[in-house]
């Protein structure tokens, strides 16, 4: 693998344990004003320090995010169709290699919809994406998104999963499932789960600890830390399950009792 692939991969998944904590943030490319993050740059600036990397669009970037951060950025450069159109899977690579190079993207990302309609269309997007890549050095992350007639098992995310490290993806996000271990073990590269729908807290924390027991790299997660009450706490709780390998309870000791809660508030974070 060549060298700056390699540098850039390690900004964003620590080489210390190799693993990543990564802030989803990309979700008006298709959605418009998402929920609390209807102004991205107070939604992302106190999150920033917590996590290990960025994922987002150009424009949020620019407009959002303060030049002067050292925050790794995962540059999402897929899109082409909102939650209005017809099919969510008719995807194109919508931001050039070099408008990455000029923001200082240290990963590329992209949707694959493996089994929909625009499958061949998006595959090739990848394989396109991979080879300007490598030419610059820049990762790539493939995202195995999910259409509302695919099932989220093992096994159709293990064939978009290695589908996608087949056609040269650095890094895969995908679903956690049950047999997760199945996913990953057919992976040759590095996997991480995406948050998904908001949860509870705990729902949350729980996805996060199963994943990484299961052979996750990491997470991708967006809504279930900044829309939560408490989304300091939450991605720091977060951290400490990937990095620290803390358990759920302890995580949750740890950073909600920063928060001074009432026992009974409490009690409901580690119950419900």
């Amino acid at each position: 693998m060549d060298w700056g692939i390699r540098n850039r991969l390690s900004r964003i998944m620590k080489p210390q344990d190799g693993k990543g904590v990564m802030l989803a943030v990309d979700h008006g490319y298709f959605l418009g004003p998402t929920e609390r993050l209807e102004d991205p740059k107070k939604t992302i600036k106190p999150l920033l320090k917590h996590a290990d990397s960025l994922m987002l669009t150009r424009g949020v970037l620019r407009t959002c995010v303060d030049s002067e951060s050292d925050i790794p950025i995962v540059l999402r450069v897929s899109g082409g169709t909102s939650i209005l159109g017809e099919d969510l899977s008719n995807e194109t690579i919508t931001t050039s290699i070099e408008e990455a190079i000029r923001v200082n993207a240290s990963c590329l990302a992209l949707s694959i919809f493996v089994g929909s309609k625009y499958e061949h269309q998006t595959l090739k997007n990848l394989s396109k994406l991979v080879d300007e890549g490598e030419k610059y050095g820049i990762p790539v992350l493939a995202v195995t998104a999910v259409g509302k007639e695919m099932a989220r098992d093992a096994r159709y995310l293990a064939l978009s999963c290695r589908v996608a490290a087949e056609l040269g993806a650095h890094l895969v996000k995908t679903y956690y499932c049950e047999n997760f271990e199945k996913v990953v073990e057919g992976c040759p590269v590095p996997v991480i789960i995406a948050g998904g729908k908001k949860l509870t807290e705990k729902e949350a924390l729980n996805l996060t600890f199963n994943a990484i027991r299961d052979g996750a790299s990491g997470v991708d997660m967006g809504r279930n830390i900044w829309q939560s009450d408490h989304p300091i706490e939450m991605i720091q709780a977060v951290r400490s399950i990937v990095h620290d390998r803390q358990t759920v309870e302890e995580s949750i000791n740890s950073f909600f009792m920063n928060k001074n809660m009432r026992s009974n508030e409490l009690e409901t974070l580690k119950t419900r």
